[in-house]
């Protein structure tokens, strides 16, 4: 296989992961939050117990990996509780994505630790105070995530990878190689570089704040052919497979195939087979899938079918084609 196909192959190969909500609130306030709309999300994502963590953790043979997300993880009480609960049943990857601002705090960070999480996704979007809470509209919030990552950083020799999120933005995307040798210099493993998902505030400030496929692909190769370190540990993610044949394979990344589970909502149907997944004891949960919240909100052309990458591919977000249309994408031959 060559190396064209060789992301194509990962991703087909990918094993899923569970998403475990932990609630609404947030102590950063990014203006490219996806959950803009978190009185409407309250209701679901408040809904996790401890017996629905223990039915979902009944199932992680199921899972590569089980990973605490939505809204900050580290302002739920319960959460070393969960990961414990995550330890006990036996589950390989227990992770968590998190703004790291918490794990500033040392005794805090080890308790995590203790009670079983091994992965961390930590959200830093500059490698300046004034880049980073420019997007999280947080004074004080790049000296503590810095200093989570830094107190993350220490406890890698016990078995900890850690992994850091940033979201692409018209402000941070001529920073792309600063940024990378910033994270890289205090000990990060690998650098994600995620492209917004045109939903909630990314919408909302979808002129202000998101650059084109072509622009981000444009930088990312200027990025990646000056970078000293080869391959160089950073990915770029969620952003259409064809805008990045100009990439070394190594660094095509891909969003991870993940489901979660909430309770059921007659007011939305995501789509027709809902009642096919109830889950929990006594139904009283349902299984939502990643593809189930794209699908409606992510478009392909009839010429896709003819692209290389159509059968892993998910295609273009409809806010992204409404401002920008189809001239970006050419198919794969």
């Amino acid at each position: 296989m060559d190396a064209q196909d060789s992301v194509a192959a990962r991703i087909a190969q990918q094993r899923p992961r569970v998403h475990i909500l932990t609630g609404t609130v947030c102590n950063n306030n990014c203006i490219f939050c996806m959950e803009e709309d978190r009185d409407g999300r309250k209701v679901t994502n408040a809904a996790t117990t401890d017996e629905s963590v223990r039915w979902i953790l009944g199932r992680h043979s199921d899972y590569e990996e089980v990973c605490f997300t939505s809204g900050e993880p580290t302002t739920n009480p319960r959460l070393p509780h969960w990961l414990r609960m995550a330890k006990q049943a036996g589950v390989r990857w227990i992770s968590m994505m998190t703004n790291g601002r918490a794990l500033s705090y040392e005794a805090y960070t080890r308790a995590l630790l203790g009670a079983g999480l091994n992965r961390l996704y930590v959200s830093i979007h500059g490698h300046t105070q004034k880049l980073h809470e420019g997007l999280t509209r947080t004074p004080g919030s790049f000296a503590q995530t810095l200093a989570g990552i830094d107190m993350a950083a220490r406890y890698k020799r016990h078995g900890l990878v850690l992994h850091t999120s940033t979201v692409v933005t018209k402000r941070n995307l001529p920073h792309l190689a600063d940024i990378y040798a910033f994270l890289r210099s205090h000990g990060v493993d690998q650098v994600v570089f995620n492209v917004m998902q045109a939903n909630g505030r990314a919408n909302t400030y979808f002129d202000q704040i998101f650059p084109t496929y072509t622009e981000i692909a444009a930088a990312a190769q200027a990025f990646l052919s000056a970078c000293p370190e080869r391959p160089a540990q950073a990915f770029f993610v969620d952003i259409p497979l064809c805008t990045t044949t100009q990439l070394p394979d190594h660094n095509r990344g891909y969003v991870e195939d993940y489901a979660h589970f909430e309770p059921p909502n007659p007011g939305h149907d995501i789509v027709a087979d809902l009642e096919s997944r109830r889950a929990g004891e006594h139904g009283e949960l349902v299984q939502i899938r990643r593809s189930d919240l794209d699908d409606s909100a992510r478009h392909k052309r009839p010429e896709c079918a003819t692209c290389r990458h159509d059968r892993v591919c998910e295609g273009v977000w409809g806010n992204y084609l409404r401002r920008h249309g189809w001239a970006e994408f050419t198919p794969v031959a």
